[in-house]
């Protein structure tokens, strides 16, 4: 049925009541800031199907005729133009990882991005602002061994580059927009490392060096868990600021989740028993606050 609606009689059918009313009435107009990166390609492509208008935000133009609004969110005055109109903001434009630039210039981008996109929407009474905080928030890459596992929100930030530190500091930035204003949103998604399904043949070949990904305790985020993700959050009804962990059940390895601990990180406690497979950044969090659940896995590709 698409998102159209199913009229008889003059009446709403029965049968379409419940999409009519995740469809039709929760239906926002979303700027997409990133969106025609990896994660943001999902993203809109989620949020599209959920019956939301998108408009991309980013200085590379999409596929598939979305519209589109070459935009440099460094640039207060083009952020603001650029959110006219809109009832959320699903903000994924950063520099995406540590040393593809020099330092000064990602922390200069990322968190002028950050805080004008954070500025611009409160000016224009947008309250709805979801974006892309980053697992590197929690110690990232592990040279200082990490405080237990399985991880969770619930330790300080550890930011350990220039790249991690934007976004901690982005993080307590989001907590002040909302403690000025009770009626906020701001969810910071700390996603895992973004994986598509072409990307699962290289998993097999990690167990040959358990330490070739132990610097995110071998973590990963499937690129359209991570689009449900944002959409959860964005089309959540509660208020504040917020983080949350965002990775799959499972890590990137055949071997145990135990086994690979002994030999990497023998001194971290586990906080709980984990499963064979089981990922050490834990999603409790947004299980129960967002309804999140990791429905991919590089093992069924």
């Amino acid at each position: 049925m698409g998102g159209g609606l199913l009229y008889m009689n003059g009446q709403v059918h029965r049968s379409v009541r419940g999409h009519l009313r995740t469809n039709k009435l929760m239906s926002m107009r979303i700027v997409v800031t990133g969106g025609s990166g990896k994660a943001g390609r999902a993203v809109v492509s989620e949020l599209g199907q959920a019956g939301h208008d998108i408009l991309v935000v980013d200085r590379v133009r999409p596929k598939d005729g979305i519209p589109f609004l070459l935009t440099d969110l460094t640039d207060y005055g083009q952020t603001v133009d650029a959110f006219y109109g809109a009832d959320a903001i699903v903000h994924l434009s950063a520099i995406p990882a540590p040393r593809i630039y020099p330092d000064a210039v990602t922390f200069r981008n990322n968190m002028l991005s950050d805080y004008n996109v954070f500025q611009a929407a409160r000016q224009s009474g947008i309250k709805n602002i979801v974006w892309a905080s980053s697992e590197t928030v929690l110690g990232l890459p592990f040279d200082t061994t990490p405080p237990y596992v399985p991880l969770d929100e619930e330790y300080p930030g550890r930011p350990e580059s220039a790249y991690s530190l934007g976004k901690y500091l982005s993080e307590k930035m989001a907590e002040q927009y909302c403690r000025w204003d009770p009626d906020l949103k701001i969810f910071g998604l700390r996603f895992s490392n973004v994986m598509e399904p072409e990307d699962y043949e290289r998993f097999p070949s990690f167990d040959l060096d358990p330490t070739i990904r132990k610097w995110n305790l071998w973590c990963y985020i499937d690129v359209r868990d991570a689009a449900c993700a944002v959409r959860l959050a964005v089309e959540s009804p509660l208020k504040g600021a917020e983080v949350f962990v965002i990775a799959n059940s499972d890590s990137v390895m055949d071997r145990s989740t135990s086994d690979l601990m002994a030999e990497c990180f023998p001194t971290v406690p586990f906080q709980r028993e984990v499963g064979e497979h089981e990922a050490l950044m834990s999603t409790g969090k947004a299980k129960q606050m967002l309804g999140f659940e990791p429905r991919h896995s590089w093992r069924n590709r």
